[in-house]
């Protein structure tokens, strides 16, 4: 009997840890609960994964922060939790009576959202700039509740935020639309309810439709999380930014002779294959120092002007989905160390291995549309930086040259560029000119280079 009551207070004060869903990046400020890996009752070793999450930029693993038993979870599969927050509970079963986190405050918050509901307007109210605003994050989750409810931008930007830095969470969208339809009896303004409330009424209505309906020999083939995301981030890019694309050609045939001449010993040497993108990369980092106000973004009515070059390059997943990751302060690093990072990030994607911070702080982007044969194209920006560089396949031609015994016919290695930007702060001088700055940078390249 006495064994028993000591068990018993042994098992009262166990340890319990607090699991908190991981920052993911700079402006990534919630995430997707994916799928559980384990259960309430289950142990659990140090780093070992506890569940899947999604952000609007990766997939990722949560590992735990402790050995122990799982005690409970505290959300479920396909929530969305803001960072910071306890997802879940280790019991590590050292004695102490201690939780280590304090962050099951906003953990509650979720739980007790209809009580807290009435409160958003005095929040509205105190903090304007920060629940209001043009510029406001909106994850592709509200965005995709703000459509099917007809919800416009200048609508959007009016709802009263409760996430992190004022943003609209799940929750936030989810009470105003519950109370729209209310707003209009008090209003003084009925002739604008009226469209609001119908609106939302028939796209749900023609959506069905169209899927259930749609008529003749066809195959409906429902999109998954990743190309939702991609579908909305594009939509947004073309709604925030004016999109103005500038074209020019360039002959790489230093570039072709010098890669033919120098991949094997480049790779003997360094263990690294070189493609074409890291010399591209190399080229349109040199070509930012001269022209820094493509390498920004907009914030209102200021130009945010970036340090660091952080250059994304357009990468295919296993799914067929694109993704961009980053290679970090692209400017501080020579060819070797760009391609070791290009290498690794694409192997990286192929395997779905990339980090959430893989896919962060990109300031340009470069993508390859020659890789499927393309000869150019009109790339959509990747908000929110300004401009982005589409490169194409790489074709022989015949060009004049001009050298010191007149004008010949050469066969030449040529490849187009398009440069698509943001004609708010790039206007076609900037952009052209960087174009230009970026093909005279490539056509220049010394075929006598050292590996």
């Amino acid at each position: 009997m006495r064994r028993q009551n000591t068990l018993k207070n042994k098992k009262q004060y166990m340890s319990v840890v607090d699991l908190i869903m991981p920052k993911m990046g700079e402006s990534i400020m919630e995430a997707t609960v994916l799928k559980w890996h384990k259960k309430p009752g289950d142990t659990v070793k140090m780093d070992e994964t506890v569940l899947e999450i999604a952000t609007d930029k990766v997939d990722s693993e949560v590992p735990s922060t402790a050995a122990g038993t799982i005690v409970e979870l505290l959300f479920n599969e396909n929530d969305v939790v803001p960072i910071g927050t306890a997802i879940a509970r280790i019991d590590t079963g050292n004695g102490t009576a201690t939780v280590t986190a304090s962050a099951p405050a906003p953990a509650a918050a979720p739980q007790s959202a209809p009580a807290a509901a009435p409160q958003a307007p005095a929040a509205a109210t105190t903090a304007p700039a920060g629940t209001t605003g043009a510029n406001r994050f909106y994850s592709p989750l509200v965005l995709n509740i703000a459509a099917k409810e007809g919800i416009g931008m200048a609508e959007l930007e009016h709802i009263p935020g409760t996430g992190n830095e004022g943003r609209v969470t799940k929750k936030d969208i989810l009470n105003y639309v519950a109370n729209r339809g209310a707003a209009p009896a008090p209003a003084a303004a009925p002739a604008q309810a009226a469209p609001a409330t119908p609106a939302p009424q028939p796209a749900p209505a023609a959506a069905p439709a169209a899927v259930t309906n749609p008529g003749g020999n066809v195959e409906i083939v429902e999109m998954d999380r990743m190309r939702k995301l991609i579908a909305d981030h594009m939509v947004r890019s073309k709604a925030t930014s004016p999109h103005v694309t500038s074209f020019t050609e360039c002959d790489v045939t230093n570039i072709v002779n010098w890669r033919d001449k120098n991949k094997n010993a480049f790779q003997k040497q360094y263990g690294e294959k070189i493609t074409f993108t890291p010399i591209f990369i190399e080229a349109i980092a040199n070509c930012i120092k001269k022209f820094p106000m493509i390498n920004s973004s907009v914030d209102g009515d200021r130009i945010i002007v970036k340090k660091d070059i952080n250059i994304g390059m357009a990468t295919a997943l296993p799914s067929g989905n694109l993704i961009v990751p980053v290679i970090k302060n692209t400017e501080t690093k020579n060819l070797l160390g760009i391609t070791k990072d290009v290498n690794g990030l694409a192997n990286a994607a192929r395997n779905n291995k990339l980090k959430p911070d893989d896919t962060q702080g990109g300031t340009f982007t470069l993508t390859n549309v020659g890789t499927f044969g393309s000869l150019m194209g009109t790339p959509i920006i990747n908000q929110p930086q300004v401009a982005i560089l589409a490169v194409g396949s790489i074709k022989k031609r015949p060009m004049v040259m001009e050298t010191e015994h007149g004008d010949v016919i050469a066969i030449r290695h040529m490849m187009y560029l398009s440069l698509s930007y943001d004609h708010r702060i790039v206007d076609g001088s900037l952009g052209a000119g960087f174009l230009t700055a970026v093909a005279n940078e490539l056509e220049a390249f010394d075929v006598n280079k050292s590996i």
